[in-house]
């Protein structure tokens, strides 16, 4: 049924309003008072449960940033069937992002191309809905996910990084600190280690018991990974997202001049795959055991999910997938995943060294 709406109503459309249509229909579940008869065939097996960062997350698998920005659907996603949802990135200042159009399809590659410029409404906007969400006990787990301004100076990012975390970390179940999109001029450059790890001391320092982690970029070389794992494995931070979009484009079969139409951004979905495995497996490798590493990049399948469990993740999270597979997405992939440990007689999802 989904894919046919998707064929003949949604492919369409302009992406991002496609996105908002979706968006408004997921926010309205748990408002319209659906959420709860929706999660009767959504809701996780309870043997997918995964206990990291100091909470229980009802399945492995999670929203990644960028599709809820300013935590107005968190329920409704968690309604779906996903174990945790990453609201952002959200800015210390308000911005209306990029101008449109700034997403784009790449249908055959079932990838995405974006280029939205952290759009959000700002971290003080962002606290009300925050708050009363972390006071909820029925609710999937609650990441915020925070990056720099744009209008902040990348000499004053720490300032501004700080300004963030200072407001949102006190509602979040973790904090991100997101200086990986390559859609925020001087963002990448974050990932420097000589600007790194003053960036993450000051930021842990006020994120306080909230634990925190960093979500690092797949174009980075094997050597900067590592740099960067043995960085936070020194500071004692509890985790690294791997990887947020690239801005490669090698791969596609889209033509060259649908691909010089598209223009910048960055590149998401099924050809990122490989390359988020590979960084995955470096991180695991470089990091202590006990580390929270969450894969996200390319995964659709619940067969992809065990893969990333298998090569040491801690968790697993999506976004480009959505847009193909439909509202029912977590619960494909969470049936499949309870499906695969019955059929291997696993006593967890996930790899021990993700455990």
């Amino acid at each position: 049924m989904y894919r046919l709406l998707f064929s003949l109503v949604l492919s369409r459309m302009d992406p991002e309003d496609a996105h908002h249509l979706a968006f408004r229909v997921i926010r309205m579940l748990p408002a319209l008072g659906f959420g709860r008869l929706v999660e009767l065939a959504t809701r996780p097996d309870p043997s997918l449960a995964v206990h990291a960062l100091g909470r229980r997350f009802a399945s492995p698998f999670g929203v990644a940033a960028g599709f809820d920005k300013d935590g107005f659907a968190v329920r409704g996603l968690g309604n779906l069937g996903f174990g945790h949802v990453e609201v952002g990135t959200i800015t210390a200042v308000a911005q209306p992002g990029n101008e449109r159009p700034r997403l784009f399809r790449l249908v055959r590659d079932r990838a995405l191309v974006n280029r939205m410029g952290f759009n959000n409404g700002g971290a003080d906007a962002a606290v009300g809905r925050l708050s009363r969400l972390a006071r909820r006990s029925h609710r999937p787990v609650l990441g915020v996910n925070i990056g720099k301004s744009r209008v902040t100076a990348v000499e004053d990012a720490v300032a501004d990084y700080e300004r963030s975390a200072r407001v949102l970390a006190p509602f979040a179940d973790y904090l991100v600190v997101n200086v990986s999109s390559p859609n925020t001029p001087g963002l990448r450059g974050l990932q420097e280690l000589d600007a790194l790890a003053p960036l993450l001391e000051a930021v842990r320092a006020i994120a306080g018991t909230t634990p925190l982690l960093v979500k690092i970029a797949p174009d980075l070389a094997d050597d900067e990974v590592v740099r960067i794992c043995e960085l936070v494995t020194r500071l004692g931070l509890d985790g690294i997202i791997a990887t947020n979009t690239t801005i490669s484009r090698d791969g596609l079969t889209a033509s060259a001049a649908e691909v010089e139409r598209i223009g910048a951004g960055g590149l998401s979905g099924a050809p990122l795959a490989a390359r988020s495995m590979e960084v995955l497996r470096l991180v695991r490798a470089n990091v202590p055991a006990g580390l929270c590493v969450i894969s996200v990049g390319g995964v659709e399948t619940a067969e992809d999910v065990q893969a990333r469990l298998d090569a040491g993740a801690t968790l697993v999270q999506g976004y480009s997938a959505f847009i193909y597979r439909g509202p029912l997405w977590a619960r494909q992939v969470n049936r499949g995943l309870a499906r695969i440990r019955r059929s291997s007689g696993r006593s967890d999802v996930a790899a021990p060294a993700g455990a």
